[in-house]
């Protein structure tokens, strides 16, 4: 009789997982189609590793003013990809983003930011040289996150697509 009853929990739980899936599913087609039709789109997946769902995720959360952040610093601050500075009469500290970040971002940002690390090699490039400069694993891909959020800042700003060439090549030294 045990065994029986949890076989018919194993089955109930099941079932739900099966719809709770099945939901993920409609919302992740309804959300990519939606986004194929913002004005925005071709500007979101040329750049690496948007597809749909990483695209319409981002559009969501950062919105679809171009004159919402003055800055990329201040878009990437929003995503929590930049530290801030914490200052009071005589102490000063530079700290991590975690409270005052949108955290939904900011999670998906270290995902966008990781996925870019087989899908383009300058971006591979760009995580590797900050590795090799003493950022942890964690940090890498943080500032990864910032430099992408900067690009998206630009051609958002601009009406423009991405484009890889405008990022240092790995064996060319960024001027100024």
């Amino acid at each position: 009789m045990v065994e029986d009853a949890f076989g018919r929990e194993v089955r109930a739980t099941l079932r739900l997982l099966s719809e709770a899936c099945a939901s993920a599913d409609e919302f992740a087609q309804a959300a990519g189609e939606l986004f194929t039709q913002h004005p925005q789109f071709p500007i979101y997946r040329s750049f690496p590793a948007v597809g749909l769902l990483t695209g319409s995720r981002l559009l969501a959360e950062l919105g679809d003013g171009p004159d919402r952040f003055a800055t990329a610093k201040g878009m990437a601050a929003y995503a929590g990809a930049r530290p801030f500075t914490w200052a009071s009469d005589s102490s000063r500290k530079v700290l991590h983003r975690r409270i005052a970040a949108n955290k939904r971002v900011t999670a998906y940002g270290h995902h966008w930011a990781f996925s870019t690390l087989t899908k383009s090699p300058e971006c591979r490039a760009h995580y590797d040289r900050r590795h090799t400069a003493g950022d942890r694993h964690t940090a890498a891909p943080r500032r990864l996150f910032a430099r992408l959020l900067s690009s998206l800042h630009h051609c958002l700003r601009h009406g423009q697509e991405f484009d890889a060439s405008a990022w240092p090549r790995p064996s060319e030294t960024p001027t100024g």
